[in-house]
């Protein structure tokens, strides 16, 4: 569901009022995400290509914007048969009225996720080599091998300092499970809150979304080399998971049970970032396809940091 703005007040410089989407609910399930995306794989070096981000939005236009749970859509099928045989998106887009808006909502939800990335080839004999290859580039925000539990928690209710809803996902884990970055971005927030504890905010390099660690470990939360304004890569360790937080002094643990606080904050215009008509979404379905791509980690006994294994956007294939 998503809803498009009125046109919006802007500054004297520009030279017309613009339009972004002040509202919408990615409910998107992972049947359908992992549907689109095995399309978009399988179909990436053929004649006729897909992207899966056009896919879900034709499906969503075709159910006016409401997926049925726990299915496949019959309709992203169709339309890869129709496209496989010579049509176009355009021509099965150019009578839905939803699908440009559901285009935009759901692109600035996935943009990133799905590329190209460099992976490093370690035969039996121990020979390395490097492709490029097409897939899931963005990863998972634990490491690999690390223990957890976590429910679709999105919306409920919270009470420190007042009454809200929680705008995130939380990942029960071990305290100093080391984090890992979803997608390349820029840290925007790293430090202290009275809400989140020690937690990190970064943004995609697009600046559409902006990714939140919260509830980081006390004494140790951040990876040693972070700091505001630096650029980290998808897969890289950026702090640990802890139980600090709901405290004006820094460095407390109040929060019962150790756990990540992860968010995902959606921006089409700059005035939502800190403003009132804020929108994160539950990524619930997001993060179990993310789960397809985990970092495995090594701990460095210098820095008493983990650090990725492999390089950026790299695996190693037996």
């Amino acid at each position: 569901m998503l809803t498009i703005s009125s046109f919006e007040t802007v500054s004297a410089n520009e030279q017309a009022p613009r339009e972004f989407i002040k509202w919408m609910e990615f409910d998107v399930p992972i049947e359908v995400l992992a549907q689109a995306m095995d399309y978009d794989v399988k179909l990436n070096s053929t004649d006729t290509p897909v992207c899966w981000i056009d896919l879900i939005a034709y499906g969503a236009a075709r159910h006016w914007g409401k997926y049925p749970n726990n299915a496949k859509c019959a309709h992203i099928s169709s339309a890869v048969k129709r496209i496989t045989a010579g049509e176009s998106m355009d021509d099965l887009t150019s009578e839905l009225k939803l699908f440009s808006f559901h285009r935009e909502a759901y692109g600035a939800v996935l943009s990133g996720m799905l590329g190209e990335y460099e992976i490093k080839v370690v035969n039996a004999n121990g020979a390395k080599s490097r492709e490029t290859r097409y897939g899931l580039r963005a990863f998972f925000p634990l490491a690999r091998g690390y223990n957890y539990s976590h429910f679709d928690d999105f919306g409920e209710s919270r009470s420190y300092g007042y009454k809200r809803k929680h705008l995130g996902h939380d990942f029960m884990a071990r305290v100093g499970t080391p984090v890992i970055a979803v997608e390349d971005g820029y840290i925007e927030a790293l430090g202290w809150n009275r809400y989140g504890g020690w937690r990190i905010g970064i943004r995609s390099v697009d600046r559409k979304r902006y990714y939140y660690y919260a509830h980081l470990r006390r004494d140790h939360p951040f990876h040693k080399s972070l700091e505001e304004g630096a650029f980290v890569s998808a897969g890289d360790v950026i702090g640990y998971i802890g139980m600090t937080g709901y405290s004006t002094e820094e460095n407390v643990n109040n929060i019962n049970v150790p756990h990540l606080h992860f968010g995902l904050q959606i921006i089409f215009d700059e005035s939502q970032k800190d403003g009132y008509n804020q929108i994160w979404v539950d990524v619930y379905d997001i993060v179990k396809l993310l789960s397809k791509n985990k970092m495995p980690v090594q701990r460095n006994e210098e820095t008493r940091d983990f650090e990725r294994t492999f390089e950026t956007n790299s695996v190693v294939i037996d």
